[in-house]
């Protein structure tokens, strides 16, 4: 059984989990500076976020935008990357993380994630989602 009880459930924890990010300057200065834009493409259940400087856009209305990254993975396969549980390169070399874009990108990307890091957990717990 998937941590998430529906795709509409893991568009609401992941949107406000990079909102979060959003609210940091530095966060948001660089992500402008490299042209950033993430789509996140979960599945079971399914949704979608887009993530650039000018905000996140969740389900439906994020299929259509184009982003620079795009990152395809199950909503378990994310809870356990946000809750620290795996790593990023490990996901990638397993499979359980597929990328569009500049792998390069992407591993440049995860440390500026530090406070979506910090924060993933109170998120996920407030909005229900077990540990």
């Amino acid at each position: 059984m998937s941590t998430f009880s529906s795709g509409e459930m893991a568009a609401e924890v992941f949107g406000r989990l990079f909102s979060v990010l959003l609210e940091d300057e530095e966060f948001v200065a660089r992500a402008r500076q490299e042209g950033l834009s993430v789509r996140l493409v979960h599945t079971k259940p399914d949704c979608q976020v887009f993530v650039s400087p000018q905000g996140v856009v969740v389900g439906e209305e994020a299929a259509p935008q184009t982003a620079a990254i795009t990152l395809r993975m199950s909503c378990d396969t994310a809870h356990a990357l946000w809750m620290g549980r795996l790593m990023v390169p490990v996901a990638i070399a397993t499979g359980r993380l597929r990328i569009r874009g500049k792998v390069a990108k992407v591993l440049e990307l995860v440390p500026m994630l530090r406070p979506a890091f910090d924060r993933y957990p109170d998120i996920a717990a407030a909005s229900g989602v077990g540990a």
